[in-house]
Parts: C-alpha cells; sequence; structure tokens
C-alpha cells in the first residue's frame, strides 16, 4: 500500500509531534571489524558529531516533513553547542532546550565495523539523566497540545513517564521506542499507542527470543496483553512485523547498500511518527518509516545521516 503524502492530521491540531529524549555527542570512531574484550584495533577513522536517539529521531522527524518540538537537557559545554548548531541548521527550533547548570551534556562512544556496517555503543546520558520533574513541568503546555508524543529510554525513566503521562492525557499518540531495554512497569504499557522495540529489546522486555515472523507475533502478543495498541518489531534486513490486535503481518524493507547502520532505527522511528502525524494507518507508517531507515545507512554518521522528505519519496516511488 503506498503512503499518501499529506493526509489531514488525525488529531486536527496544529502542533503535531513532540519529541522528548536525549542528546549525545557522538564519538565515532571506525575499523576493519569490532574489538573483542581485551583486544585493541587501530582504527581507520574518526568523526565527532551530533546523536542520542531522541535527538536523531527529532532530527529524521523534521526532515521527513514534520512539525516537530524537541525537548531535550544539555550542558552549557562545547558539546551542547555541537546540538545547538545541528538544529539551527536545519532549521529546526531550538526553545524547548532545557539547559543544565551543573551537569554535562551526554556523550556515546560509538564503534562502527567498516566491513558490515554494524556498531557497538555506549551511551553516557549526562544532563538527559537529570531531567527533573520541574522541568516536566515547564513543558506541560507544549505535551498537552501534542498530537503525536515520541520518546526513548535514554532519558530518566520518571521524567519520561510524567512527560507521557501528560501527553498522553492531553490526547496525544504516544510513539515508545524502548531503547536502550529497560524494565517497563504496566502502567507505562498501557499509556502506549505504538511501541517500537528491534529483536534483541523485545526479547528483553518479553521474554520472547524473536528470530522470525512467529516469535515476533508471540512477542508482540505479550506487549498487547500488558496493554499497549499497536506493536512494531524492527528485524534488519527481514523487514518489519507490525501488530495491531487485528492486522499483522510483515513489512519487507528497501534493498540499499549499507555502510554504516548507526542511527537506522532513530531514522524509522522519526519518520513513522510524521507518517502517524498525518494519518497514515499503522502498515503505511511503518514503509514510510523503512524507506527513512533505509536511506539512513547509505550514509556515515547518525543524526546528518537522516533522509529529507524529498527522498524518501523518491525511494517510495
Amino acid at each position: 500500500m503506498e503512503y499518501t503524502v499529506g493526509k489531514d492530521k488525525t488529531g486536527g491540531r496544529d502542533m503535531g509531534i513532540v519529541v522528548f529524549g536525549s542528546f549525545a555527542a557522538d564519538l565515532t570512531s571506525r575499523s576493519r571489524g569490532l574489538p573483542r574484550a581485551g583486544e585493541t584495533l587501530l582504527g581507520t577513522g574518526f568523526m565527532m558529531g551530533p546523536g542520542g536517539k531522541g535527538s536523531n529521531q527529532a532530527v529524521a522527524a523534521h526532515r521527513a516533513g514534520g512539525n516537530v518540538r524537541f525537548v531535550t537537557k544539555i550542558g552549557k559545554d562545547m558539546f551542547g553547542q555541537v546540538a545547538l548548531e545541528l538544529y539551527r541548521g536545519d532549521g529546526m527550533d531550538t526553545g524547548e532546550i532545557i539547559f543544565s547548570e551543573d551537569a554535562p551534556t551526554g556523550t556515546a562512544v560509538i564503534m562502527v565495523d567498516e566491513i558490515t556496517g554494524q556498531n557497538q555503543i555506549v551511551m553516557n546520558p549526562g544532563a538527559c539523566g537529570r531531567i527533573t520533574k520541574e522541568d516536566v513541568e515547564s513543558k506541560r503546555g507544549l505535551l498537552e497540545s501534542a498530537n503525536v508524543f515520541l520518546t526513548q529510554l535514554e532519558i530518566n525513566m520518571d521524567a519520561m513517564r510524567g512527560a507521557m503521562a501528560i501527553a498522553r492525557a492531553g490526547g496525544a499518540r504516544v510513539i515508545l521506542n524502548p531503547a536502550p531495554a529497560a524494565k517497563l512497569e504496566k502502567d507505562v504499557l498501557e499509556m502506549v499507542h505504538i511501541i517500537t522495540p528491534n529483536e534483541t529489546e523485545a526479547q528483553a522486555l518479553t521474554g520472547v527470543e524473536v528470530r522470525d515472523m512467529d516469535s515476533a507475533r508471540r512477542a508482540a502478543r505479550a506487549f498487547l496483553d500488558q496493554g499497549v495498541e499497536n506493536v512494531i518489531i524492527t528485524l534488519g534486513k527481514a523487514g518489519v512485523f507490525a501488530c495491531d490486535g487485528r492486522r499483522e503481518g510483515m513489512v519487507p524493507g528497501f534493498s540499499v547498500e549499507a555502510v554504516d547502520t548507526t542511527g537506522a532505527g532513530d531514522a524509522f522511528n522519526g519518520a513513522l511518527a510524521v507518517a502517524v502525524d498525518e494519518g497514515a494507518g499503522l502498515f503505511e507508517a511503518v514503509r514510510f518509516g523503512n524507506a527513512a531507515g533505509a536511506l539512513s545507512v547509505t550514509r556515515k554518521g547518525a543524526a546528518r545521516a537522516m533522509a529529507w522528505r524529498k527522498e524518501i519519496d523518491e525511494l517510495m516511488k
């Protein structure tokens, strides 16, 4: 089914998408292979740039044509300036960013296998791990007006839960990308319209080892039984399993030559939020997300690899 561009928003609101999550400066090293425990490899390249799942997803949504406001917390340091330069360069609104007086901006140390494009990441949340109740409350009006609320688990859980509750009560469609995987209480899952784990995260949250469509179906059922309305499980090259409790199936990905898989899931989630905001059905939205994710892996980096709307539309044709 082809996704129709420019549908009316489901909620009839002007606010569009609020992304609530992390920013981290990505410190990326490339090598031929990834080191084993205790092993040192000579690198083939290094790059510093903007990252963090929340930030990547906000950039992805903005470039995919979404009306986006991004709420995060950064330090008053050089890495925080990296964030501001990215958003201003892309024409994004920076008015919802919270500045910490004492905590540093988050960082992510990333190792990329130049041969396979696979990666390993250690994320240090920094200021994003210290979002306070007062910070969340200061964004109440914004959260209550959102049509779509997109969040992840790289920020402190109490802040995520509080922001999600406000957005849900205000009528937003809540999308949760449960990464990195962490224990989620049933009351949190009951607020989620769409959950978007990969196979590893789905297993960590449900106990079901996800390897194929049948096991993805069992994991999805476990999420539905806990109150989630729609389940999307990304399965890498195999595509995406989607389930709304009535209809289910695999949505194939797009065939591309992968250079760097860093940020592919973020590209998918950001674009998915845009499609949902524009009124697309679940399976249409997944296909739109698949196109954005596929384009992102053809380039090096995370936020700077996110695709623009014109590119996504062209690939989907």
